[in-house]
């Protein structure tokens, strides 16, 4: 599948966010990176239909997203539902995880996104 072109000021965005990560996403992307998880390649802040995604595993088409605090509002949990919607429409599964759950229980996270792969064909 060709990639959508990505336009300069977002693949900047994504760049500056690769460098800024937050300590749940860094937990996570110690467990991810290097094909550590039972061989999975993630890449992290990657551009996809005009969203940048914190977590995606292209060959599965899963996109992980770590949510803190600010998206449990009536306003950003409607915003993240159309993303969502949107992510799905272009054929990606898209599962979230409260930061919390990443910093408390990185285990059950794994275990998670590992059965979520079990249950799609790459």
């Amino acid at each position: 599948m060709p990639h959508a072109p990505v336009p300069p000021p977002r693949r900047a965005n994504a760049k500056r966010m690769r460098k800024a990560l937050t300590d749940a996403e860094l937990k996570l992307w110690n467990e991810l990176r290097a094909h550590r998880l039972m061989g999975l390649g993630f890449r992290r802040q990657l551009p996809i239909a005009g969203y940048i995604v914190d977590f995606a595993c292209p060959s599965h088409r899963l996109i992980v997203e770590l949510d803190g605090s600010q998206h449990a509002n009536e306003l950003a949990a409607d915003y993240d539902s159309v993303r969502t919607r949107r992510l799905q429409t272009a054929g990606w599964t898209v599962i979230r995880f409260w930061n919390d759950d990443v910093l408390r229980d990185i285990d059950n996270v794994c275990l998670h996104i590992l059965a979520t792969i079990g249950r799609r064909k790459p």
